[in-house]
């Protein structure tokens, strides 16, 4: 008997993948172990932006320069819209940034699974990366705007105060609350494709319904309070507090910040429950 023979066989492995059934779990350690593939997709998403464009990154600047200029016009001048004392441009314009931030995410994360279907079909990697890239890619254009907003407040004789880093947290309220909704409508658009063209409507109908064009103000006991029900109305006025002294948001955030959560979350498991059917249909 030779020695092949009598050499033990080694045991043969079997790798069965199955689709997950129900609700499943969220797995974002998926997330931190693809985290340099997460970076990748950032920075693709940051050039890809702009490319063979003629103005590249001024769009981070026209965009909310021009809506904040046509509003200055039809709400400030004509309407005769009351600011809190600020005047007009800067009152628009400091809601305009998170604002122009929150619409961006929104709309090409609810983009980014059909727009690498391709890349979808042929490997395996977490799918929520796609979304949450794109919302993070939007932090340039952000800074960008923020600078802008910045040379504004000079402009008008602000003064900034310490105050101004209580951005930071208003920033995130307007991150969770981008990549919640985009999230839900990704994982719907693969599904349903006429969820693109809706989304248009949706965020117009969203702009009108935040204090962007004007204050939140005008409500006033338990009204401003349910306001908050819109997660962008706290991170609107929570800007303007902390960069303009406008009255504080008061119970407003904490409406916002709760219903922000609840759409992260929610959106997180809807996605990862399409998650399995992603690669048969995009």
């Amino acid at each position: 008997m030779n020695a092949q023979a009598l050499a033990p066989k080694a045991p043969s492995l079997h790798l069965h993948i199955k689709p997950s059934k129900g609700w499943v779990s969220l797995r974002l350690k998926d997330l931190w172990e693809h985290r340099e593939l997460l970076f990748f997709f950032v920075w693709r998403d940051i050039k890809v932006r702009y490319k063979q464009t003629a103005l590249g990154a001024a769009w981070a600047v026209i965009q909310p320069m021009a809506t904040m200029l046509i509003f200055s016009v039809v709400f400030g001048r004509l309407a005769k819209m009351p600011s809190d004392g600020i005047p007009y441009p800067l009152f628009a314009f400091t809601a305009l940034v998170p604002w122009t931030f929150f619409a961006q995410g929104l709309s090409q994360s609810a983009d980014s699974l059909i727009g690498n279907g391709s890349l979808i079909k042929k490997i395996y990697f977490p799918r929520m990366a796609m979304p949450l890239s794109t919302v993070a890619a939007g932090l340039v254009d952000f800074s960008i705007s923020f600078c802008v907003l910045l040379v504004l407040m000079v402009w008008f004789h602000h003064k900034l105060t310490l105050s101004a880093f209580l951005v930071i947290p208003f920033l995130l309220l307007a991150m969770m609350t981008s990549l919640g909704a985009g999230l839900w409508l990704s994982a719907m658009n693969v599904r349903f494709r006429d969820v693109k063209h809706a989304i248009p409507f949706l965020v117009q109908f969203w702009q009108y319904g935040t204090p962007i064009a004007y204050p939140s103000s005008l409500l006033h006991g338990p009204w401003k309070t349910l306001y908050g029900l819109n997660p962008m109305a706290g991170v609107v006025e929570g800007f303007r507090w902390a960069l303009l002294g406008t009255h504080p948001p008061g119970p407003m955030v904490f409406v916002s910040t709760g219903v922000s959560f609840a759409m992260l979350v929610s959106g997180a498991f809807y996605f990862r429950r399409m998650e399995k059917s992603f690669a048969d249909v995009v």
